[in-house]
């Protein structure tokens, strides 16, 4: 099975500072058919402008993982990291029993990126954070694993989770095939347009898979792609 959410039709708020869209139920958007997707319990695509971004803010027994589009973000936490994650690369953050952090815009342009939330397999971990650049050269024309809880994964972020996120880059008409590892995937097109299994997804759609052993995949426009796949 596979449903697209168009990116028109998701939830979200503009709030000047930050403009955002929901797939799943978040802050002030509510929908009880988008809770969750398997393991995934959030994904905001959001627009933060320079020289702004979230406050220092608590999370706990949470995976979450930031995937960079556009500019950068830059982090701060309660354990004393921080860092800079830029376009293309990823940052992940172990929540465990309680983490505070702080994500700012330090750049003089936009910033755009996905926040993905997943569910972690067991609660009170101790916290973690860190961060990594996965140049587009190395996931040219197939999924490379950006961040796992999986067996194998060893040049993966690691997340507390049985659960995989990757990423693609598809020039037009170029294919490309992946094997799902669970029942449930969850594909954003980060940029372009791509086909997967048939149906086509357009930039900021959500597609959600659900019992699909394979994707095929081909490029409409040049596509950067993010996919979730969780067990």
């Amino acid at each position: 099975m596979i449903e697209l959410r168009p990116f028109a039709g998701l939830g979200g708020a503009n709030h000047g500072w930050l403009d955002t869209r929901h797939h799943f139920s978040f802050a002030d958007y509510r929908d009880p058919e988008r809770v969750h997707w398997g393991k995934l319990r959030v994904w905001n695509d959001d627009l933060i402008a320079p020289g702004t971004g979230f406050d220092p803010h608590p999370h706990q027994d949470m995976e979450i993982i930031t995937y960079v589009r556009d500019g950068a973000i830059t982090h701060q936490d309660s354990l004393g990291n921080t860092g800079r994650t830029a376009a293309g690369d990823v940052q992940v953050m172990s929540a465990g029993t309680g983490i505070r952090h702080a994500e700012y815009n330090r750049e003089n342009v936009p910033t755009r990126l996905f926040q993905i939330w997943i569910f972690p397999d067991a609660k009170g971990s101790a916290p973690a954070w860190d961060t990594r650049p996965f140049p587009k050269a190395d996931r040219a024309g197939a999924f490379v694993t950006l961040a796992s809880g999986l067996p194998g994964d060893k040049e993966a972020l690691p997340i507390r989770t049985s659960a995989r996120v990757l990423g693609a880059t598809l020039k037009v008409g170029q294919q490309a095939e992946y094997r799902l590892a669970g029942s449930h995937a969850y594909l954003v097109p980060a940029a372009g347009k791509v086909t997967i299994n048939g149906v086509e997804a357009a930039t900021g759609d959500g597609v959600a898979i659900e019992d699909e052993r394979v994707l095929h995949l081909t490029a409409s426009e040049d596509a950067e792609l993010v996919l979730v796949d969780t067990i």
